[in-house]
């Protein structure tokens, strides 16, 4: 019988997150999320030319505006709360160690 050879796998503990990558990650994250939203806001653009003239030109407007301000609103936002969350994560770390990760 061969013996089986140890097992590579460990447990890490993440201590350190560095807010300002995970912010960068964060905005890059939510910035694609905010354009994959972009096709929503047009079509709310596209019906709104179905509509009566007084209201046509409010809802054109705030879907265009949608679509163009969203994905940087969500890219700043992002940033934001993942440089907030990663100084959060850290202090708590301090307190209670870290999560632990299994890696090969």
């Amino acid at each position: 019988m061969t013996p089986t050879p140890p097992s590579l796998s460990a447990i890490r503990r993440i201590k350190r997150i560095a807010p300002l990558q995970l912010g960068k990650i964060m905005a890059l994250t939510y910035g694609i999320m905010g354009l994959i939203f972009c096709p929503f806001f047009l079509l709310m653009t596209a019906f709104a030319s179905h509509m009566p003239n007084n209201q046509r030109v409010g809802i054109m407007a705030l879907g265009t505006g949608f679509a163009l301000f969203m994905p940087v609103l969500y890219a700043v936002m992002g940033f934001v709360f993942g440089v907030i969350g990663a100084f959060i994560y850290n202090v708590i770390a301090k307190w209670v160690g870290g999560i632990e990760v299994e890696v090969e």
